[in-house]
């Protein structure tokens, strides 16, 4: 009954698993930089359990909900950074908010202002508040 009390979308748009609006409380969804997708908690709590159910050690083996890849966990930073990067080249941007963000936490306003102002363009709600 409560399922159908939620808003029928938000800014954040939907989670492209289960295709619920993504809940507005930030903390209750994840941004993977494999794909750029924003998962809801339950289904990354969902894909946990199904991995657990089908085999006891897939705890250990985290993986993508949505596109399955795997982090190399021996270089972790340097792989996330090369695959945001590429989803940038893309035009993602989810992806350019994120690198905006992290440009800022660094003190390179320049760079955090062009990423934001690119993802921006392209539409991102929070990139519109970020140069706000």
């Amino acid at each position: 009954e409560r399922l159908f009390k939620q808003p029928e979308s938000s800014h954040l748009g939907d989670c492209p698993i289960c295709c619920l609006p993504l809940p507005l409380d930030l903390q209750k969804s994840t941004v993977y930089d494999c794909c750029s997708k924003v998962i809801c908690s339950g289904c990354c709590h969902a894909d946990i359990f199904r991995d657990i159910h089908i085999d006891r050690r897939a705890s250990l083996n985290f993986s993508c909900p949505f596109c399955r890849q795997q982090p190399d966990l021996t270089s972790i930073d340097e792989g996330f950074e090369k695959l945001r990067m590429k989803r940038i080249e893309a035009n993602d941007q989810a992806a350019m908010r994120q690198e905006g963000s992290e440009q800022f936490k660094k003190g390179d306003h320049n760079k955090a202002f062009e990423y934001f102002t690119k993802a921006a363009e392209l539409g991102d709600v929070d990139a519109h508040f970020s140069l706000s």
